[in-house]
Order: C-alpha cells, then sequence, then structure tokens
C-alpha cells in the first residue's frame, strides 16, 4: 500500500498536537485536585441543609464579607430557604449599602432593605485592588459554579492551607496552599478553630466551618436546585401514573377488539 505525502502530513499533524496537548495538560497540572466528599444535598432526592445554611451565612456575614461580596444575592433570598422574614429584616438593617449618587454626584450609606443586594466591602474594583495589593478578589455569588470542583474545591481550599515543601519558597505575602492554582494564594488562612462562635451552639472547628460557608456557597450558586428536584420527582410520579394508565388502557379497554373473531356464513 503506497501512502501519498498528504497523508503522512496530516498524520503527522494529528500525532503532533495529540503530543503537543498531552504537554499542556500535564504542565496545567500544577495543583492538587480536591476529593469527593459526601454532600447531602447533591443527592437525587435531598434537599439543602437549611441549618448548615444558617451557619454557612453567619462565617460568611462574620469572615468572608470583610473581601468578598455577592453581588447577586439579596437578602430577600435567605427568606427562601433558611431564615425568617424577621430574621432578614434584621440582618439586612444591621448591613449599609452605598446609594445611588445624589444631585452632587455624591454618594451616601444607608440601612440596607430586604431587596438589597449583599453589598461589596469596596466601592469599586480599583479600591478593592489596592486594598489587596493588586490581587482582586473573586464575588462569591456563583463561586461554586464558577471553580472546577464545585464545594470539593471550596472546602478543600480552605482546610488546605499547609507550609510550603522543600525547595518551595513563596514571596512575602503569599501562602502555600496545594488546591490553588500554582500553590501560591495571595489570600490568608481565613478560618481557625473558634473564628465565629455559631449561634445555634454548634463547635465552630474548621472543617465544620468550611463545610457550612461550603454549603452555603453551593446554594448560592444553585439556588433553583432544590425546586428543580421536586418538579423533577413530580414529572416522573406523573409520568408513572400516565405510562400505568395508557398500559391498562391499551391491555384491558381494547383486549375485547384485539381479541375478536369474524365468522362468515357459508
Amino acid at each position: 500500500m503506497v501512502i501519498g505525502k498528504g497523508a503522512l502530513l496530516v498524520t503527522g499533524a494529528v500525532l503532533g498536537t495529540g503530543i503537543l496537548g498531552a504537554k499542556i495538560a500535564h504542565a496545567s497540572e500544577d495543583h492538587a485536585h480536591p476529593p469527593h466528599y459526601p454532600w447531602n444535598h447533591n443527592g437525587a432526592a435531598e434537599s439543602f441543609d437549611a441549618k448548615s445554611i444558617r451557619r454557612g451565612y453567619q462565617v460568611y456575614r462574620e469572615v468572608c464579607s470583610a473581601c468578598h461580596g455577592m453581588e447577586y444575592v439579596a437578602f430577600r433570598h435567605l427568606g427562601e430557604i433558611a431564615f425568617t422574614a424577621k430574621e432578614v429584616k434584621r440582618y439586612a438593617d444591621e448591613t449599609e449599602v452605598w446609594t445611588e449618587p445624589d444631585e452632587n454626584n455624591e454618594i451616601h450609606k444607608r440601612p440596607a432593605k430586604s431587596f438589597d443586594y449583599f453589598p461589596s466591602p469596596y466601592r469599586n474594583k480599583l479600591e478593592a485592588r489596592a486594598a489587596n495589593g493588586g490581587a482582586l478578589p473573586p464575588d462569591l455569588s456563583g463561586i461554586v459554579k464558577a471553580r472546577p470542583g464545585g464545594e470539593d474545591y471550596v472546602f478543600a481550599l480552605l482546610t488546605g492551607y499547609d507550609n510550603p515543601p522543600a525547595g518551595v519558597e513563596l514571596r512575602e505575602g503569599l501562602y502555600y496552599n496545594p488546591y490553588f492554582p500554582g500553590g501560591a494564594i495571595g489570600m490568608a488562612p481565613p478560618l481557625a478553630d473558634g473564628s465565629v462562635d455559631f449561634v445555634d451552639g454548634t463547635p465552630a472547628t474548621l472543617s465544620q466551618m468550611a463545610k457550612d460557608v461550603s454549603t452555603f456557597l453551593a446554594w448560592t450558586s444553585r439556588m433553583e436546585q432544590d425546586t428543580r428536584k421536586q418538579f423533577g420527582i413530580k414529572a416522573t410520579v406523573g409520568t408513572v401514573i400516565v405510562a400505568a394508565a395508557a398500559w391498562y388502557w391499551k391491555r384491558f379497554k381494547w383486549s375485547t377488539v384485539k381479541n375478536a373473531r369474524i365468522h362468515y356464513r357459508d
């Protein structure tokens, strides 16, 4: 069999692309992959844990909100799953948000309302970068969807801070975390045992706080998840009922027609 030059060129290009892709994929493996944790809310018929969301919001409010905003989450959303209307109003009243510019092009702060969205700790991105050494703290509204691994990644990141391995040197202001791309992260370890005092009395260990705030962030990223699961269950049950009724109609109601015989007289 004779192979033309064109076929050889195409084959070489394919193999070369494959090798280059493998090298790129290998080069991107500069961080550890988070293990998979058995989150209850990821089950086919499981819903979010409201108590964990309450604790997770407390962790966000008392720790994470100092650097991270959630511009797509409003206070009223909290009342849809874990908080009463009175609690939502109280949390909003305790928070200040920036007003729109007035006639003098000046902005002021006012107590938030239930329809207001969680405020950013900074007025703009320039101020955020200036306060964080040039780095821009990401918005946490959809962080679980935005990061490969979802809540597994968030939990692993929060609990994965460690001393750098031998031969790895970090410049000042960076911390070692094997789950962060590159291993060097500018965010100091945000959580430690006892960082918050949970209202419900749950011991505030590092893993407990990381688990609760990861659950909270998973919910803010997928608020519609429980509603979709409920609709899916209802649709499945309805489909089974309709299928059973159709089978009954075909099996019994049409049995006389299907089994009918025609006799002709001579």
